[in-house]
């Protein structure tokens, strides 16, 4: 506290106020697992803390500067935190509560990830918060911090200027992780030293960096009390999963915004995509044992890494499916499969299964006296860089997803697809996305044109 300005200071502090610009990275969904290359660009950026009221608003407007599936026009965003309610607004104006505990959990989070709110929490009554575990490590010395039911490590430097917060939390692909904000370049702000530059982080990897260019202590706010609208959560919905067949032992398993496909083959069954969430998955793998319920689901094609289309992966791998994927995400899958979840626990961590994987380079087939499955790389593909797309030649049909979403306004992968399916002089007469309704091959060819 003496650092930044004294203790004083900092319990006076009733709203701070600061605007700035950055970039956000892909968690979860760049080219390649691992990876940190794809970048929004982050311009009106502006985050007021009301310190007093225990809320905040985060407004900013990002650009994708990489082929970006939603189009490459900015989208403005605003997030809003009223004590324990989190919520958004969208660009009509309409507020809506965020959909998961877990989301509201992690914008709570975000509020205490600043110098002057976590130090404030520390001024509160010792039944209110608690300060434990001082130790010096290296060059720098931390406290873990509980306020409520919130809890944070602190690091400080050798002048006593906070580093970084960190925090425990959960996500629901990469199980425990570690939520960090560091700070840097202080500067006095109305007799307070303020960091202008955050940095945050998904355990090692980067998730957005933010450079202040202005920032003001005790200046008005605006109301950011959450309406009455957003004051009861939703319920979560039930997933509502559908079947319809698109060719001889072949299904469609829709029903909400992500898709798989059931196939059928003599002695077992393969299910194409795990996606959303354990719940969406689970539903999925029912109703696909209920459609053939005489034979054994054994395997799983995930088309690529991305969190939205492998949330149920270690569910799948729970229920004893061996998992097929590009050659690229193995060892992603492996981790995936491995890493802990002991905050919240879910299926795999509660039922450990052994984990088979086969994986496809270029191209591979699956046939038997029954049905025949190719998997294949989608060569050069802007979306992933280990993509698969499935192609059944009896019933000339392609599985694909996020390359060619029929209805979309804007499509800017489907040329890349069209040019794997004519690489491979592969004879398609219907389109079945992973997001949209089923479409005809013609629709591909017309979109990928731009006619």
């Amino acid at each position: 506290m003496r650092a930044v300005g004294g203790r004083a200071r900092v319990e006076a502090v009733k709203s701070i106020a600061i605007e700035g610009t950055g970039v956000n990275y892909n968690l979860g969904q760049d080219m390649k697992p691992e990876a940190a290359t794809q970048q929004f660009e982050i311009t009106g950026y502006k985050r007021q803390i009301d310190v007093e009221q225990g809320r905040q608003r985060v407004d900013q407007t990002r650009t994708p500067k990489f082929a970006y599936f939603q189009g490459p026009q900015p989208q403005t965003q605003v997030q809003v935190l009223d004590g324990d309610i989190a919520f958004n607004i969208g660009a009509n104006g309409t507020p809506a509560r965020v959909g998961t505990g877990l989301a509201e959990r992690d914008r709570r989070t975000e509020y205490f990830h600043h110098p002057i709110t976590a130090l404030k929490a520390a001024t509160a009554p010792s039944n209110v918060t608690t300060i434990s575990n001082v130790r010096t490590v290296g060059n720098v010395r931390q406290a873990d911090f509980a306020f409520r039911d919130r809890q944070w490590t602190m690091t400080i430097d050798a002048a006593g200027l906070p580093l970084s917060i960190s925090t425990k939390s959960y996500n629901a692909n990469l199980g425990d992780v570690v939520l960090t904000t560091t700070f840097a370049d202080y500067q006095d702000t109305n007799g307070l030293k303020m960091p202008a530059k955050f940095t945050g982080k998904v355990d090692d990897f980067t998730t957005y960096e933010i450079v202040a260019s202005q920032q003001s202590i005790d200046t008005a706010l605006g109301d950011m009390a959450a309406p009455a609208a957003v004051l009861k959560p939703a319920p979560p919905a039930a997933p509502n999963v559908t079947a319809e067949s698109v060719g001889k032992g072949v299904w469609f398993l829709a029903g909400q915004s992500h898709h798989s496909v059931l196939v059928e083959f003599d002695d077992h069954l393969m299910l194409i995509e795990a996606p959303q969430s354990e719940a969406r998955t689970l539903a999925v793998i029912k109703k696909a044992r209920d459609t053939v319920p005489k034979k054994p689901l054994t395997e799983l094609v995930i088309t690529h890494h991305h969190f939205d289309h492998t949330a149920g992966l270690r569910a799948a791998i729970a229920e004893g499916l061996t998992v097929i994927t590009q050659t690229g995400n193995k060892a992603w899958v492996e981790n995936m499969a491995r890493r802990p979840h002991t905050l919240q626990p879910d299926l795999l961590a509660k039922n450990t299964s052994r984990l088979n994987v086969v994986t496809v380079d270029e191209e591979k087939e699956f046939r038997d006296r029954t049905n025949i499955v190719m998997l294949y790389h989608v060569a050069g593909n802007p979306h992933s860089g280990t993509m698969l797309m499935a192609y059944l030649p009896r019933d000339r049909v392609l599985v694909e997803v996020d390359a060619f979403s029929p209805g979309a306004q804007v499509n800017p992968y489907a040329a890349n697809l069209l040019e794997n399916i004519q690489k491979r002089n592969l004879r398609v007469d219907k389109i079945v996305p992973l997001h949209g309704a089923i479409a005809p091959f013609a629709e591909l060819v017309k979109v990928s044109k731009g006619n």
